[in-house]
């Protein structure tokens, strides 16, 4: 935020809570609606803040051309201006686009070797009332400790003393 108001950008739109994944997002929409052609530069920090792939980046940036916008990207310095600057910006949201694709498939590869390794089940383990921690927590309760103490006993943290136990926020 702070570099586009640098840049002099005096309305910015952003998507919360939105995945950059989605080609239809609300403040994306809004922002396209209010552009004047010939006008206004749609400025952005990150070239994938736009688009959700390379196709629809460039499909974006084609809309806009046509309608007489042009387009900035602020760190990889980037812009539409010249026919130089649109092909540097195809190459660069194709190689944005391998980084998102490698990320999603190192992510997917970390996750099958976590799920191999713990028996099938990747992500945080369950604590159910068979457990041994469990059955130690309330042995411990019983005995007068503390949540705190008992996590410290049974190497968990307090939150989970409280959830395993079912026990509300003292």
């Amino acid at each position: 935020m702070d570099a586009l108001k640098q840049a002099g950008r005096e309305r910015v739109f952003v998507d919360h809570g939105v995945s950059g994944t989605l080609v239809r997002r609300p403040e994306l929409d809004k922002m396209l609606d209010h552009l004047r052609q010939g006008q206004d530069e749609v400025v952005v920090w990150k070239l994938d803040r736009l688009g959700c792939n390379t196709r629809h980046l460039l499909e974006l940036i084609d809309d806009l051309e046509s309608r007489g916008i042009h387009f900035r990207s602020l760190t990889k310095g980037i812009s539409t201006i010249g026919p130089m600057g649109t092909a540097m910006l195809t190459v660069m949201s194709a190689f944005a686009q391998l980084g998102r694709d490698q990320l999603a498939e190192r992510t997917k590869a970390g996750m099958a070797a976590a799920a191999a390794e713990h028996g099938g089940k990747a992500g945080r383990r369950e604590v159910t009332t068979a457990h041994a921690k469990v059955k130690r927590a309330r042995d411990l309760k019983d005995q007068g400790l503390k949540p705190a103490d008992i996590g410290k006993v049974i190497g968990a943290s307090r939150a989970t003393v409280y959830r395993c136990l079912g026990l509300g926020r003292e």
